[in-house]
């Protein structure tokens, strides 16, 4: 095992682990705020750049830990301005990290997995397989890379305002990892990014959802894409294990549980030609969710290779919108961003090196 992979990674601890970590090593709690601000508000990458720090313990940090983020290996810049980023992890896999840039606000959409453990069937991140959980490093180290990247963009300096976790992975799926990383997107001391400003989606994995509204109050969007079971147990195979009459019951809970930012839910509602989206189909969401607080994203399909699905017509979502809309609901049509370089909703895709077997098995449905 080389040096390097035995130092501490820096950007793996949240504020309260690295105060853990200098008492660990004889040092006093408040060196924890410190480096935080080093690391996430200035986003140096040197031990020897913190300054007020003293000769001796960045001697100790430099000879027993790293700053080490994921490696940019590609920066994709769409004509609407959207990036996205193919960035190497150590272990050889990639993930994908996009940014949409919008008159007042930046949003960066941020991965959890390598790959994704559940199977959609609309998603182009599924196709990909499996490989494992990012580290709290590689999932705010995505932060950190855009941070760095958009403030020295010679185009003009751009600011990540919002953060999204939807891009490769379920969150929940990678719990601790993912609170960590949150916790320091809205640490005061790091990015500083308010509650709302920071948005979890799922797609329904009850236990963790449970556990979540326990432990940190961030935005919270369900991938939900069908209105009822028989439809969504084909588009999202996890709706088996966890049916929506659960899942909408959680989902009140979680609002009970609110602050005065917490409130209300966001349903993601892909649009698939003929499959889900009907005046029927409509009318039945707008039945399921009457009582929940909500607000409805409706999201044209965005087609990848070998997919059997396609996007609904313009007319087709502007009347299930406007069914949804008659029925009391707040109702956005999500705009596409980033299609010609592949970065739109559902086409993440990255490198990975599946243990999951998930293209044997997509074979299989498309055969049948």
């Amino acid at each position: 095992m080389s040096d390097t992979v035995k130092k501490v990674n820096l950007l793996d601890f949240s504020h309260e682990g690295l105060k853990a970590y200098f008492t660990s090593i004889g040092e006093k709690p408040f060196r924890a705020t410190q480096i935080i601000k080093w690391l996430h508000q200035l986003n140096v990458d040197s031990v020897d750049q913190m300054t007020n720090i003293s000769k001796p313990l960045r001697q100790f940090l430099t000879d027993n830990a790293v700053i080490r983020a994921p490696e940019i290996v590609m920066d994709q810049q769409s004509a609407d301005g959207t990036h996205k980023w193919l960035l190497r992890l150590d272990d050889g896999n990639a993930i994908e990290t996009v940014f949409i840039p919008e008159d007042d606000r930046g949003t960066l959409c941020v991965s959890s997995q390598v790959g994704c453990a559940l199977d959609c069937t609309f998603c182009s991140t599924a196709r990909q397989g499996f490989n494992r959980n990012l580290t709290t490093a590689e999932i705010i180290g995505q932060l950190w890379v855009a941070k760095r990247t958009l403030q020295a963009d010679p185009k003009g300096a751009r600011v990540v305002s919002n953060v999204v976790m939807m891009g490769m992975g379920e969150p929940l799926l990678n719990f601790d990892n993912v609170i960590n990383a949150l916790r320091l997107m809205m640490d005061d001391n790091a990015y500083g990014l308010s509650k709302r400003r920071v948005t979890l989606s799922t797609s329904g994995v009850l236990p963790a959802l449970d556990r979540l509204a326990d432990t940190l109050d961030v935005s919270l969007a369900v991938s939900l894409h069908a209105p009822n079971d028989a439809l969504r147990d084909q588009l999202v195979p996890l709706n088996r294990k966890y049916p929506i009459k659960d899942l909408l019951a959680m989902c009140r809970q979680f609002l009970e549980k609110k602050t005065t930012e917490r409130n209300h839910i966001t349903w993601e509602y892909v649009m698939l030609d003929g499959i889900n989206d009907s005046d029927a189909n409509a009318h039945e969401l707008a039945k399921i969710l009457k009582g929940i607080p909500s607000k409805i994203n409706l999201i044209p399909f965005n087609p990848f290779p070998e997919t059997r699905y396609k996007r609904s017509s313009n007319n087709r979502i502007h009347r299930f919108r406007d069914i949804l809309t008659e029925a009391g609901y707040t109702v956005i049509t999500r705009k596409t961003r980033g299609e010609d370089i592949d970065a739109a909703c559902g086409q993440l895709a990255g490198q990975v090196n599946d243990k999951s077997r998930r293209e044997i098995h997509f074979a299989r449905i498309e055969r049948s």
